[in-house]
């Protein structure tokens, strides 16, 4: 068992609430550029909110709340997208003392009813009619007492309502909030079991962001540039949440960007031109093949892969320097980096808007490579690591020392215990109050202020966490081999192809995996490759696709042992979704509803290994073997 703890940075939150810090900001810096909207008025672009502007709209639809019936603890539920008005709601409940139940814009009416009746959730604010419609279908009108519609124009309807009410009714109610008060219920992803709703207080975002802020606040821009972020992870997910507090307390200019689509994000990015990026691996992966997929459109895909892999050199030649362990880039590598930084990555970086130095990965871990890659290009990510249940984050990267495959050491404040089992066990102020019960109070479901995360990992040599998968998640084999199918699954996903990997092999001989495309990789790479003409020999296109993939496959493989590699695989039609309820609105997928809907392609996939002569099987084995569906 091994511990690790890092003194706290920041005081915590002794009194008052998570509104206070809009008040404070709008009295002292009355014109500071608090957030940025899209102004339809000016073609879409971008219109500054000053703090005093955004002060006063709080105030404005807190009293509007409190006149049509929100009152102190209320639960009120908020289903949409990332907007400006999700902020807005936010801090209006919160200067009242209302709490906060985020809904994903996708949840279904199953989903959406077990939360309002969990969280006995008494209003709902919704953003266009098919919400509405979910909500209809979900919900029982004598316990949903109110639901406000953001299409419909509620925030101005019910600011009217509210000019009846004086702001020292707000202030009232502001001033009682406690630190220790409820300030959201989040839930959990619902990847391993049913979503749990987790409570959090004031005080838990407040230590969250504060810590963050003090530790990392000097990354979030160059000197002399004010700091902006664009938000277009869901606030329904607590790491969005997170950095939507974060830059509220911390003076960060604030924008919102709705679809995270490639096709959307990137030139909301580029247009808003933020100084620093909060994302999922997911994202990190999607700006790669972009990248890639406009360097093989205009015929410059050689000179694309070569540059991608000088910058993982590059990166990992730097970083070998810094831990004393090698000598840096050579001069040949420097000239060759320096070469395609003008060729390659200042066109990458000019994809998020050409300010982005920094930038913080959450929700899962990011594979070492890709976070060598982007620091090659020009773009150090810091990697984190936490849980609905942690606020946020609970390890992360310490400015200027980052270790690539790892999620670095406990935020400030924080401590991780390592279990003889390998579980991750957490304490800290980022720690939630507990779990809301069927009875809508709260469990804290700790162990002497002690989480157990139910994710497995290990502490490096110089005390950094290594995650290496969830508990429930590591497979075993029929032969008793314990996989933990994380890297594997992360491999695979870097490659431009290749969307989604689930691994599978629960107490069978060996692992096989079933692997989704990304359509658009898919589509262009079809399109720069000829079915053969008449007679010849050469190998069909998806000839050529089955032995891309199986070249994946292989190299995956080769990060593990023979045990633990993947012998056989299955190339889905399509790709797993929400839709399906295969994947979490955070893009998680779910493994055990994955392995139900998929049982009878994992039961062929094995039942030709067992038909196979054992002469053939040993050459399955040997490429990996494949079995494509046909298009």
């Amino acid at each position: 068992m091994r511990d690790i703890s890092v003194p706290a940075l920041a005081a915590p939150l002794r009194t008052g609430g998570l509104a206070d810090s809009v008040f404070d900001t709008a009295a002292h810096q009355p014109d500071f550029a608090q957030l940025a909207r899209r102004d339809p008025r000016a073609g879409g672009g971008w219109q500054e909110v000053s703090a005093a502007e955004f002060r006063d709209e709080v105030m404005a639809l807190a009293k509007g709340l409190l006149a049509d019936g929100v009152r102190p603890g209320t639960r009120v539920a908020l289903m949409a997208r990332t907007r400006y008005e999700w902020t807005l709601f936010s801090y209006a409940l919160w200067a009242i003392g209302g709490q906060l139940v985020p809904v994903y814009p996708t949840a279904s009416a199953e989903q959406l009813r077990a939360i309002v009746a969990g969280a006995r959730v008494t209003a709902i604010v919704v953003e266009n009619e098919a919400h509405a419609m979910t909500v209809a279908e979900a919900c029982d009108e004598r316990a949903l007492r109110r639901l406000w519609q953001l299409d419909l124009d509620c925030v101005r309807r019910l600011m009217e309502e509210g000019t009846r009410l004086t702001d020292a009714d707000v202030h009232r109610l502001r001033h009682a909030v406690d630190p220790d008060g409820t300030a959201a219920i989040v839930y959990t992803s619902g990847t391993t079991g049913r979503p749990r709703g987790c409570v959090i207080t004031h005080a838990n975002l407040a230590a969250e962001c504060d810590t963050l802020y003090a530790g990392w606040g000097g990354l979030l821009a160059a000197p002399g540039e004010r700091p902006s972020l664009l938000a277009f992870l869901p606030f329904a997910h607590v790491y969005g949440l997170m950095v939507q507090v974060a830059c509220l307390r911390g003076g960060v200019k604030l924008a919102h960007q709705p679809e995270v689509s490639s096709r959307e994000l990137l030139p909301a990015l580029a247009s808003f031109r933020p100084t620093f990026l909060f994302a999922v691996p997911y994202v990190f992966e999607k700006i790669c093949t972009r990248a890639r997929l406009a360097a093989e459109q205009a015929g410059r895909q050689r000179t694309f892969d070569a540059a991608m892999t000088v910058a993982v050199r590059y990166a990992e030649a730097l970083a070998e320097q810094e831990a004393g362990t090698g000598r840096g880039p050579d001069p040949f590598l420097r000239a060759r980096h320096a070469l395609y930084d003008r060729l390659v990555y200042s066109h990458i970086r000019e994809m998020l808007g050409g300010r982005v130095r920094t930038a913080v990965s959450g929700g899962s871990p990011l594979l070492r490579e890709l976070g060598l890659l982007f620091a090659g290009i020009g773009i150090t990510v810091y990697d984190g690591y936490g849980l609905t249940e942690t606020s946020g984050a609970i390890t992360v990267q310490p400015p200027g020392r980052v270790r690539f495959g790892t999620v670095g050491l406990p935020l400030p404040g924080s401590a991780v215990h390592l279990a003889l089992d390998g579980e991750v066990w957490v304490r800290g102020a980022v720690v939630f109050a507990g779990y809301l019960d069927e009875g809508g109070t709260a469990d804290d479901g700790l162990y002497d202020g002690w989480l157990a995360t139910g994710d497995l990992g290990h502490l490096d040599e110089q005390g950094y966490l290594v995650i290496t998968g969830r508990k429930k998640d590591v497979i075993i084999t029929s032969s008793g081999k314990s996989v933990a199918p994380q890297g594997l699954e992360q491999r695979l996903c870097a490659h431009p192809l290749i969307s989604q990997c689930v691994v599978v092999g629960d107490n069978r001989p060996y692992v096989t995996a079933l692997i989704t495309l990304d359509p658009e990789s898919l589509t262009h790479w079809r399109t720069l490759r000829d079915e053969p003409g008449p007679g010849s020999t050469a190998p069909s296109p998806e000839e050529q696709l089955q032995a891309e993939v199986r070249r994946a496959v292989a190299r995956a493989n080769a990060s593990v042992s023979r045990a633990e590699s993947i012998r056989a695989f299955r190339v889905l039609p399509g790709e797993f979704s929400q839709e399906s309820g295969l994947v979490t609105p955070s893009l998680k997928l779910r493994r055990a509803a994955i392995v139900r809907a998929y049982a009878a392609e994992i039961e062929a996939l094995y039942a030709e290994g067992r038909s196979e002569e054992p002469e053939s099987r040993r050459e399955r084995r040997r490429w990996a073997g494949a079995s494509l569906y046909a298009r």
